[in-house]
């Protein structure tokens, strides 16, 4: 825990944070500057060094290179001392440890950047051993094409010495490639270092440019962790070079470490341009959430629908045409990758309306795989009377008819080869299978959306648990949820660019009252105004995540509000917004 380091901002396990120093520097950044060694005791004792808050003094310390064996490492462990000023503790990937300072350098990466797993397992290793509100240091690594990648998987800090010495020795680095400058007939760069003609760029100016080079490469990082969209940007940066590659899907494989980190929803859109996007934790999240959570309460028949490029569905042409066919006679699920698929209670929630992928009319083998998979769980989860898919060939009739042959189903499918689902013909087909049918009323299709997102939000059965008796007022997708009991008793309301409820203090004591999971905050005896900060965190449950909706108590306080950091996160750190308040009574 620290008091010179502080997380403004997460896009995952990428942070956006501020060394707190005689003059703050927003991370991920290059501090090579900010560095003062207190010297290696391999070399000789050293005296611990007068820091002060000018700089992040790196403590008197043994560096172990990759492959040092335990027995070593334990017998030349450093016992680093409690200092005032910004501190840096040097420490060994493969036995990391809480040292109580600010900051901690890696000290065997040279072994590790170049291999992906060995990259994504150091890194996970020493993030789960620190606190959560310190800096992690790459000394010796960065370049312009890997810096994006390493700070996506947790990397704050890093110096230009890798930069610099290949600046030294003729390359030319970019962020896609790195060129001997005898190869370059003309300098691709218009920073100050490459304004000179090509005759005369010096080695002494390729390392200025180097350095420029793997800085303006940063400021681009933190803009995208601003944005919420860094991943967007290294599905594409790490197609660079192989390794990169390889790092981005071990950490894609690393569950446990990025969905902690991942904020259940977001404002900025995802884009779904390669299919490493199958794997992002929001992908895997929502089909994990819609397989194991939502339940369909519609006693209708099942109709599969191709998704829409405009979100939320209902408000595109096509889904228009296809409701004014259904009639509310059945339950509409939309099919699309990469989400899987989207009942049509969810398709304002993150990332179901958030989404933007390339349409070419052809699906790949993983995209069909991965569609299949999520239709297949849904239908084993929710048992409908009948099945009608109206999808056209493009990969939709292929994943249907896989999932109908492994069930054994029976599907009624009304757009025929070749034909479009928006076809006259084949609309008329759809209201043709439907004929007989009942319509459900629109009570029931609010409250059903409502007890879904609960289930979506909170856990399997929480719709039923916290929503058995409500009522509803406003319009979707702006639902407002009262009591039944009092009309002036509001629970929650729907918030529709998120596809979240939000909950009134009523609500929240009904929620706490109720069998449905609870997120809860305790804090210390204050009552909140705004926000809670992370000091005044006494505990958290360990599933909260950011954006969740998250019920505070303490001696003197009960509130609502939604949380600015995951759980865990909420109790080791020591500075910066654990929870912003909604709602809070004293008590």
């Amino acid at each position: 825990m620290t008091d010179y380091f502080e997380v403004h901002a997460r896009d995952g396990a990428a942070r956006l944070g501020e060394l707190r120093l005689e003059t703050p520097r927003t991370t991920p950044a290059l501090v090579g500057d900010l560095l003062q060694d207190g010297g290696s005791l391999w070399a000789a004792d050293r005296r611990v060094p007068d820091g002060d808050e000018s700089s992040l003094t790196v403590l008197p310390h043994r560096g172990f290179p990759g492959g040092t064996a335990e027995p070593v490492r334990e017998s030349f462990a450093v016992d680093y001392p409690d200092v005032s000023y910004p501190s840096v503790a040097v420490i060994s990937s493969a036995s990391p440890a809480d040292e109580g300072t600010d900051a901690y350098a890696v000290s065997d990466v040279q072994s590790i950047v170049g291999h992906g797993a060995a990259l994504v397992e150091a890194v996970v290793s020493v993030r789960e051993a620190i606190p959560s509100d310190t800096a992690l240091v790459f000394s010796g690594v960065a370049t312009p094409r890997n810096v994006a990648l390493l700070a996506y998987a947790g990397v704050d800090c890093f110096d230009a010495a890798r930069a610099t010495i290949k600046g030294t020795q003729g390359k030319y680095l970019t962020t896609e490639s790195e060129y001997f400058l005898e190869d370059l007939d003309e300098l691709p760069c218009s920073c100050p270092a490459c304004q000179s003609p090509r005759e005369e760029f010096t080695r002494a100016d390729c390392a200025e440019h180097n350095r420029n080079a793997l800085a303006a490469e940063l400021a681009v990082v933190r803009q995208r962790i601003r944005d919420g969209r860094l991943r967007d940007y290294v599905e594409g940066q790490a197609r660079q070079e192989q390794w990169l590659t390889a790092a981005m899907r071990e950490l894609d494989a690393q569950w446990t470490y990025l969905e902690e980190r991942t904020p259940i929803l977001r404002e900025a859109d995802l884009d779904a341009a390669t299919e490493d996007t199958l794997r992002r934790v929001e992908i895997q999240r929502f089909a994990d959430r819609v397989t194991s959570r939502y339940r369909n309460r519609f006693d209708a028949p099942l109709v599969l629908v191709p998704c829409s490029a405009r979100k939320p569905y209902s408000e595109s042409q096509s889904h228009s045409q296809f409701h004014r066919a259904i009639q509310w006679r059945a339950h509409l699920v939309s099919m699309t990758s990469p989400i899987g698929v989207v009942p049509q209670e969810l398709e304002t929630t993150y990332p179901a309306q958030h989404y933007d992928t390339v349409v070419t009319g052809r699906w790949s083998a993983d995209e069909k795989g991965f569609v299949a998979r999520v239709l297949r769980r849904y239908l084993e989860r929710n048992a409908y009377p009948r099945i009608v898919a109206h999808v056209p060939d493009e990969g939709y009739r292929d994943i249907v008819e896989r999932v109908q042959d492994e069930l054994d189903l029976d599907v009624t499918y009304t757009v025929d080869r070749g034909a479009h689902p928006t076809d006259d013909e084949a609309l008329a087909n759809l209201s043709d299978a439907l004929s007989g049918e009942s319509a459900y009323q629109k009570r029931e299709r609010e409250h059903n959306t409502v007890r879904a997102l609960a289930d979506y939000l909170l856990g399997d059965g929480a719709g039923d648990d916290l929503f058995d008796e409500f009522r509803t007022t406003s319009h979707y997708p702006r639902l407002q949820i009262r009591d039944t009991d009092s009309e002036e008793t509001q629970l929650a309301t729907m918030v529709p660019q998120y596809g979240t409820l939000s909950f009134t203090l009523e609500g929240a004591r009904r929620w706490v009252e109720s069998e449905a999971p609870t997120k809860r905050l305790e804090i210390d005896g204050f009552v909140p105004q705004g926000s809670v900060l992370a000091p005044g965190v006494v505990d958290a449950d360990d599933d909260i995540r950011v954006g969740d909706e998250v019920v505070v108590e303490g001696p003197k306080a009960f509130g609502i509000g939604r949380a600015e950091m995951f759980g865990r996160e909420m109790v080791e750190s020591t500075r910066g917004v654990a929870c912003e308040i909604r709602h809070v009574q004293e008590k």
